[in-house]
């Protein structure tokens, strides 16, 4: 009796003073409760139901027939597609069951939610699921956009009867049409959330015009298993992202299975989600639940709910009506609240995620909350509506085609006017620009300002400064030791201030601006935060003192390598995707960037990213102390492998203000889709001018880019032994030392700084391509293969990094004679600089030695001057090798 008067006074207060109150009331009784003792356990979880009650549901804006039918001409297209490319093609690939259990979710959202590029600043960015992709061509098709052909060339880019489709989603392959790449799971919801942080960072610093803009990222529950789906989670509430929208796709089912089969995922995301600060709208029932829902007084299908596994739930959508009869029906109790249902009626209870007025009361509740990020957990069927072939079964991920009987069927149930030879052809269905079908879909769409998805690319291409911006670099650091990473923070400085570009410079730094020198920019510009800063700093006073503020705008992101290239991709595909050319400078741990973040850099390529990565207290033996896991010599070769990344490792400070004028010349004046990966390094040395020897400085600054030029030659030219050494980086010490000590054997020495092998190998390999499609042609000579003849460099070629050797290898097979090469193959050591670059054998004893040693394989010198060598210089012939030490 006390429980009840307590509910009846809830009762009163819900009916009296609406739902605020109530809540107020029991927060306040929570807070009592807790104060007095009372064990009160918390819950993150919502009983498995729907979130928003359905007399609480919107009155559906759309018709829904006309909606209907046209998601089941594109559900048949997107069918038809797959399965007539494997016909076709046997094996080519493709999927059906994932746009089947999400055609619903997006439809709502193609006829009233998404915004194309007619809204302006209230366009919405769309991060669709990648293995949904034929559903969205399928829809694009019925739109006019794509043709049969295009369709009938699905996963058939190479085809000569016309263009094709990519497998999923790649602005790279089809740059009008994607936006975002995908389909490597994980890294779609990362880069969605910091897309949206980047919206609010351009609009709080004026760069672009303050709108309604969000972002929608469709993800499937299984893929919610990546670290990087959930890393950023907290992120997105603590900045108050209430301009993303997660669409979590629950089927219930990854690749191979059930994604939780003896739990509830949803479950487990809600909790998830909700302890992280989003807004959670679960859609899990659809509305033919409700009739059992208004009826049940006791709660006895909630309790039902509760007690339900995703494994039982996988039959039922399997095996339909008798079987949720027999096994969820089980009680008496349940049994009575379907007296009179035949199983064809229980067929109709289905999940919320199919059920369009379930999903637009979702989708817009979730845009008009505030303050904090939303995820929408809809609950759908793997592989709805393709029968026993695929819907809810174990296999239905990998299912590729469909049989006659088994297409006829769908053909039904979609209620298509296509004959049985249609469908054994696979025909695709269009009913024509005239039908009510399309014309709605056109409709809609231009309401929504334009089709969705479409890249555009339209920005205002900045002033950038010219040559004599870079002068003071090219006068060397006149006696000041400084290093490389010192310089780049200095052209970043100068750029900042640039009245043309200073406005679109984005650093941004992964909590380490002090370690790379970056501390002295916080005070000038501001770190991004959009509180501002609510509390004094305890340095508030001092020159450096630490400084937040809304319109910041350096992007300090915290321990998070994922989450710091997430923030770069955003700004360096702003050009694009919202008209503002940001140029963003992504400084890092050099170590801790490419092997940790190569797939976000392969994606950042294919999205057309154009900005630069600098990796920092780069090479193996320069920072010193740190040891194993920090000392890089396998970046520059991790990124040689990305198509459209330059790659440069720069030894000297005019160098590094070369490769970034050039840079943002080419990415963002020329619109050339490269983005460059550039390695510093810690050590203090006195930084060189460029070179007054006759040369102009054009002439180097494209030696520079192309990849090497000589930066000193030996003024001794009687001697007969002559050496070519070829150094870049942190190595360039070694060789210039080197020098000094081969004049004691005879040899004469020239240097060359190779700015980047990996744009030398790329033009050798080029030239040697037209060489052999044209073989009756004079041969063409590659840059390399010119600067490094015998006739203008010769003598033996020695090459030193402090990188891994394979990069310098690439250059033999394209050159008259063999390179030597020095590098740092193995796992580093905490030491000091000397010790390392003696372990690794690249110091200026060693280069000495792979000197001598070349000649002597050349019949130049005999053995007993290396072995003399070998003693005088205190090398162990006997120590281990250190790329196995």
């Amino acid at each position: 009796m006390e429980t009840q008067e307590w509910l009846d006074s809830l009762a009163y207060v819900f009916a009296n003073a609406g739902d605020d109150r109530a809540a107020q009331l029991l927060e306040d009784l929570d807070h009592y409760a807790y104060f007095h003792g009372a064990p009160i356990q918390f819950k993150q979880n919502t009983p498995y139901i729907n979130t928003i009650d359905a007399d609480q549901q919107p009155e559906y804006p759309g018709d829904l027939e006309l909606e209907r039918r046209i998601r089941n001409i594109i559900r048949w297209n997107a069918v038809a597609m797959v399965v007539k490319a494997n016909k076709k093609s046997d094996g080519i690939g493709g999927h059906l069951a994932t746009y089947a259990s999400s055609a619903e979710l997006y439809e709502v959202g193609f006829n009233h939610f998404f915004r194309g590029h007619g809204a302006g600043a209230s366009r919405d960015l769309i991060f669709f699921q990648g293995h949904g992709s034929p559903g969205i061509y399928a829809r694009s098709f019925l739109e006019g956009r794509f043709s049969e052909a295009q369709l009938n060339n699905f996963r058939r880019e190479l085809s000569p009867d016309g263009p094709g489709l990519s497998s999923y989603p790649h602005p790279w392959l089809m740059p009008h049409y994607w936006e975002f790449p995908t389909v490597s799971m994980g890294l779609g919801p990362i880069q969605a959330i910091y897309q949206a942080r980047f919206i609010k960072y351009l609009e709080n610093r004026g760069l672009r015009e303050k709108g309604d803009a969000k972002v929608w990222a469709f993800l499937g529950d299984g893929e919610m298993d990546e670290p990087q789906s959930t890393g950023a989670l907290r992120f997105a509430a603590y900045e108050n992202l209430d301009n993303i929208v997660f669409v979590l796709n629950a089927n219930l089912q990854r690749l191979d299975g059930p994604v939780r089969a003896n739990s509830k995922v949803i479950q487990e995301f809600e909790a998830l989600f909700r302890g992280a600060g989003w807004n959670v709208i679960k859609v899990v029932w659809d509305s033919k639940w409700d009739e059992l829902l208004a009826k049940d007084y006791n709660g006895a299908i909630v309790k039902r709910f509760e007690a339900l596994v995703d494994g039982e739930s996988q039959r039922y959508a399997a095996f339909g009506g008798k079987e949720l009869r027999e096994k969820f029906f089980n009680t008496p109790e349940l049994q009575s609240l379907i007296e009179g249902w035949t199983d064809a009626d229980l067929e109709l209870l289905n999940r919320g995620g199919h059920d369009v007025k379930k999903i637009y009361a979702a989708y817009r509740q979730a845009t008009e909350h505030r303050g904090s990020p939303t995820v929408i957990i809809a609950r759908t069927v793997k592989g709805y509506g393709l029968g026993e072939t695929a819907q809810a079964r174990n296999v239905a991920h990998q299912v590729k085609k469909l049989e006659f009987d088994a297409l006829k069927n769908l053909r039904d149930l979609l209620e298509l006017p296509l004959t049985d030879e249609q469908v054994e052809h696979l025909d695709f269905y269009n009913p024509g620009p005239d039908s009510p079908e399309v014309k709605y879909a056109l409709e809609r769409r231009a309401a929504l300002g334009g089709f969705v998805p479409e890249r555009r690319v339209d920005y205002p291409h900045p002033t950038v400064p010219t040559g004599e911006f870079y002068e003071e670099f090219a006068a060397g650091s006149k006696g000041r030791a400084v290093s490389t990473t010192m310089a780049a923070v200095q052209v970043i400085s100068k750029l900042l201030r640039d009245k043309g570009i200073g406005k679109y410079i984005v650093p941004i730094v992964p909590d380490e601006a002090r370690t790379f020198g970056m501390d002295a920019l916080v005070p000038r510009i501001g770190i991004y935060s959009p509180r501002g800063q609510t509390y004094q700093p305890v340095d508030a006073g001092s020159l450096m003192a630490y400084k937040e503020s809304v319109d910041g705008q350096m992007l300090e992101e915290g321990i998070t390598e994922d989450g710091a290239m997430a923030s770069w991709i955003a700004a360096a595909t702003s050009y694009a995707n919202h008209g503002v050319p940001t140029i963003p400078f992504y400084v890092f741990y050099s170590m801790f960037g490419m092997q940790r973040i190569g797939d976000l850099v392969w994606a950042a390529a294919d999205q057309r990213a154009r900005g630069f990565l600098f990796g920092a207290t780069a090479g193996r033996t320069t920072l010193a102390g740190e040891g194993l896991q920090h000392q890089d010599g396998n970046s520059l070769l991790q990124a040689y492998v990305v198509p459209n990344l330059k790659v440069y490792d720069p030894a000297f400070a005019y160098e590094l203000a070369v490769i970034v004028e050039r840079g943002i010349q080419r990415m963002y004046v020329d619109g050339i889709d490269e983005f460059y990966y550039v390695t510093i390094d810690n050590e203090n040395e006195v930084q060189p001018a460029m070179p007054e020897d006759g040369r102009s400085h054009e002439e180097i600054r494209d030696g520079i880019i192309r990849g090497m030029y000589r930066f000193q030659a030996s003024g001794n030219k009687k001697v007969k032994l002559r050496a070519q050494i070829l150094a870049s980086g942190p190595a360039m010490g070694a060789a210039l030392e080197a020098v000094q000590k081969l004049e004691a054997y005879g040899v004469a020495a020239d240097v060359w700084s190779v700015t980047s092998y990996k744009e030398l190998h790329q033009e050798a390999l080029a030239v040697q391509r037209h060489n052999m499609l044209h073989p009756t042609e004079k041969p063409g000579v590659s840059y390399v293969a010119s600067q490094l003849s015998k006739e203008n460099a010769p003598g033996v070629l020695i090459s030193v990094s402090d990188y891994v050797k394979l990069g310098a290898d690439g250059l033999n097979g394209h050159l008259d004679r063999k390179v030597w090469t020095l590098g740092t193959d193995g796992f580093g050591r905490s030491e000091a600089r000397e010790e390392l670059r003696d372990f690794f054998e690249v110091d200026a004893r060693h280069v000495v030695l792979a000197t001598l040693y070349a000649l002597q394989q050349g019949g130049q010198v005999k053995g007993d001057v290396v072995q003399k060598a070998i003693t005088e210089l205190g090398i162990d012939p006997e120590r281990m090798n250190p790329a196995v030490r």
